[in-house]
């Protein structure tokens, strides 16, 4: 589950780091485990949790404060962490509306665990890459076994105990050649609530391995990252970015003729709210980042999870005010990277206000110009956005008119003509 842009601020807590049972090989945070000092325990304690809490709702203006929990794997932390977290929660409350979200490979969880959950109204994303041969193939625990049968038994039991879940796909390159498979087996399973996540991944460079020698370095933002990334390979794993436009493409053509109002698959559904012209609800596709962070284990803060690095630290939560930090000059500098280094290529975009260049962190190719800074999946992008403007531009008209956006699917008799 991606981070929200919120009114205020939002916080992503990793409360066991980049601990997992699982070893899936696209993971990108399994590599922070290095960045921590060896004896690290990796588990968050009361304090760093109370406090997290405490501080959490404190900083927040609005009347609701959503919790968003992730790993790693936040279960291994085990049932009653969460409890004492519901406790703490309920404790410094002081009247707002508290929700709580979790993602999870769901090869944990067991009817006890889907009780809390449910009776706590937690969402729950669940990580499920698709059919067996499609999940298992980067998915294995950490024997290299199959973790298939077991996230279909915890999905089964969130369905059970009617707790409220979504389901993360991970769209790897071999992924990305099976979408109305994946689609179609989601269905089937009865998942109503889809999410779609290319995995970008850069090879390794010597920069990237000098990091994780310096744990302790002073948290001195560097922008160099952001700005200007040189050029380099992408692993096996990471979905080519046509590949991931066809992907999209092809899912949204059996959505929209099909399931529109019925299956809610959010980044069909992000990109409608752009076309509407409301503002983007998730920092992929905001013009600017730096309003959501992460929470370590330690109580350390990082302007961002994909930026998990001793220059992007801001602070710890045990010692100032996490409203504080987020609106340093660090973090405000780290947020207006993202609209500042847009290329020019980019900028005169048919699809800029969709994208605003997506996240940073996949910005390292060259423009066809050859200005650096072009995301990778920039062509991918394009067509997938292209496919889709006349039916965006119908159901915002729809939405406009005050008209559900199913009637779409009344239009596939012939071609795509609304009119109102």
């Amino acid at each position: 589950m991606p981070d929200t842009v919120p009114q205020g601020l939002h916080l992503m807590a990793k409360p066991v780091g980049p601990i997992c049972n699982l070893d899936c090989d696209y993971c990108f945070y399994l590599e922070k485990e290095q960045l921590h000092p060896r004896d690290s325990r990796f588990r968050m304690s009361d304090e760093v949790l109370r406090t997290y809490v405490r501080r959490y709702i404190e900083a927040q203006g609005s009347p609701e404060v959503e919790f968003t929990w992730q790993g790693g794997e936040p279960t291994l932390l085990g049932l009653e962490f969460f409890q004492r977290a519901r406790a703490y929660q309920r404790e410094f409350a002081a009247g707002k509306v508290i929700r709580n979200t979790l993602q999870t490979n769901g090869t944990l969880l067991d009817d006890t665990w889907c009780a809390f959950l449910a009776q706590e109204n937690f969402t729950v994303g669940i990580s499920l890459d698709g059919p067996k041969a499609l999940h298992d193939l980067h998915r294995p625990d950490k024997r290299g076994r199959s973790s298939f049968d077991q996230v279909m038994r915890g999905l089964g039991l969130l369905q059970k105990h009617s707790v409220s879940y979504n389901v993360l796909v991970t769209v790897a390159r071999e992924t990305a050649r099976h979408p109305l498979e994946v689609y179609h087996f989601l269905k089937d399973a009865g998942v109503r609530h889809i999410q779609f996540n290319p995995v970008v991944e850069r090879l390794p460079t010597q920069s990237d391995a000098a990091r994780g020698q310096h744990f302790a370095t002073p948290p001195e933002l560097r922008l160099r990252d952001l700005q200007a990334p040189q050029a380099a390979g992408v692993t096996e794993q990471s979905v080519e970015a046509q590949a991931y436009g066809n992907f999209l493409a092809t899912i949204f053509d059996e959505w929209v003729r099909r399931d529109v109002g019925s299956v809610h698959v959010m980044n069909f559904e992000w990109a409608l709210a752009a076309w509407c012209q409301l503002p983007a609800s998730v920092c992929l596709f905001a013009p600017r980042c730096g309003k959501a962070a992460i929470v370590e284990h330690d109580g350390n803060l990082y302007s961002c999870d994909h930026y998990m690095y001793p220059e992007y630290r801001l602070g710890n939560i045990l010692e100032q005010d996490p409203a504080a930090l987020l609106d340093s000059p660090a973090q405000k500098a780290f947020g207006a990277a993202k609209e500042e280094s847009l290329p020019s290529y980019c900028q005169g975009c048919d699809y800029l206000f969709a994208c605003h260049g997506e996240c940073p962190k996949n910005r390292f190719i060259e423009t066809p110009d050859g200005k650096p800074g072009l995301n990778y999946l920039c062509a991918g992008y394009k067509t997938y956005f292209r496919h889709i403007t006349p039916y965006m531009n119908a159901m915002a008209k729809l939405l406009a008119h005050g008209q559900p956006a199913d009637l779409i699917m009344q239009a596939f008799n012939g071609p795509l003509l609304i009119k109102l």
